[in-house]
């Protein structure tokens, strides 16, 4: 299989290399962690690193299931530990390994090991170990493919509107590209083993619940409203078969259960003109489209505006931003982003292009918020539209396909 090269992520690895800081990349099971991992491996030979300074583990495997004990897994990577030189450790799904935090913690006492970790759940970052680790490690949030990364793979650049369907219907994981081209038919097999594995795994087990059904149900809520405000009481008054008395505090452990192993993307709102954070009516995005159309069935897929707004969503996560919903007044700007240096206003919307069942402008609709809005801060409306760009009194509208593979 070809590796199709993460460059965004690569960039941040070479960046900390050899720095006394460990690197922790986290993000959905199979969506590249490993393969980044690989990827940097070769970057590392290349550079004049000896095979003999990496040494590699992937939890995952069986051959790696004695050293999941973490007095076991110490010996042994102090017995590897190269005199003299830089030794580079991998540690792959390294939340299987019993209080890994104190062997990693070990570890990077040793000025002359480079250590690098990856976990599917956000336990790997857990209160307990960020307390242990402060200021000792970075995190790279890993993602599916962009839709830039995803054309990569492919050697014909033309036909976008095409392209984009397919990375939409057949899933951003970074393996459904080969199933794609072998068999469009094969994908929903592997996604239906990252959708199991992740609620039996990752959930499930971890989490000690045992009551599927529910937690299909809470988990196909999410899917189905993507984009929609909710809140964990609407969810809970939605689903039947609840305890009355349980149904609040039940769908909030299966909800941060599902945030925590990165299956879905909690969102808050946030009041613009008031300048705070709200703490209601939050939204929720999926983390792969393609997981959603094998959830929800085709018919899933007539939701397109919102699909785009899941889909404008991650890229930002990509791009570096903390997104919020704005709330602006009586009006919703879709999202908020943020950064350092600067903070950014998108509206998405399927098209702008007057609809004559309606009396209001579509238009007028999407840009009412963002004229609101009275500060310097770049304000974008992205819609699939294939017209020109076009500027409203400093509100840009862009094509979202040319803005998701940067094209300037």
């Amino acid at each position: 299989m070809k590796k199709i090269k993460r460059e965004k992520y690569l960039s941040i690895l070479r960046n900390f290399k050899n720095q006394q800081i460990i690197k922790v990349i986290t993000g959905i099971r199979r969506c590249g962690k490993s393969t980044l991992l690989e990827l940097f491996q070769d970057y590392l030979k290349e550079d004049g690193v000896e095979e003999n300074q990496i040494i590699s583990i992937n939890f995952e495997e069986a051959d790696y299931e004695e050293l999941q004990d973490r007095k076991k897994l110490y010996e042994y990577l102090k017995s590897k530990l190269v005199k003299g030189k830089k030794t580079y450790i991998f540690l792959d799904e390294v939340q299987k390994v019993s209080e890994f935090e104190k062997t990693v913690d070990s570890l990077f006492i040793n000025k002359d090991v480079d250590l690098y970790i990856t976990g599917s759940n956000a336990y790997l970052l857990s209160s307990e170990l960020a307390t242990l680790l402060t200021g000792r490690y970075i995190e790279i949030k890993m993602l599916p493919l962009s839709f830039k990364e995803y054309l990569s793979a492919f050697e014909d650049k033309t036909d976008l509107s095409r392209k984009f369907r397919n990375y939409l219907q057949y899933s951003s994981f970074p393996q459904a590209i080969e199933l794609f081209k072998i068999n469009p038919q094969n994908i929903n097999l592997f996604l239906d083993g990252i959708y199991n594995t992740i609620l039996f795994k990752d959930v499930m087990q971890r989490k000690g619940i045992t009551d599927k059904n529910t937690l299909e149900k809470v988990t196909k809520y999410l899917y189905d409203n993507i984009g929609n405000r909710t809140s964990l009481k609407n969810i809970s008054n939605q689903l039947e078969g609840l305890e009355k008395n349980n149904s609040y505090n039940t769908v909030a452990t299966y909800v941060q259960s599902l945030i925590d192993s990165y299956f879905v993307y909690k969102v808050n709102r946030y009041d613009i003109k008031g300048k705070e954070f709200l703490k209601t009516q939050e939204k929720y995005y999926a983390v792969d489209i393609g997981l959603r159309y094998y959830m929800l069935g085709q018919s899933s897929g007539n939701d397109m505006g919102h699909i785009l707004e899941n889909i404008v969503y991650l890229e930002l996560l990509r791009r570096g931003y903390e997104v919020y919903i704005g709330k602006y007044e009586d009006l919703e700007v879709d999202f908020v982003a943020k950064n350092s240096e600067n903070t950014i206003y998108y509206q998405v919307a399927l098209t702008t292009r007057e609809n004559t069942n309606e009396n209001n402008s579509t238009l007028e609709r999407e840009l009412a918020p963002l004229k609101k809005i009275n500060d310097n801060y770049p304000k974008y409306i992205l819609t699939l539209d294939d017209d020109l760009d076009a500027d409203f009194d400093g509100i840009k509208k862009i094509n979202v396909l040319d803005w998701l593979i940067d094209k300037k």
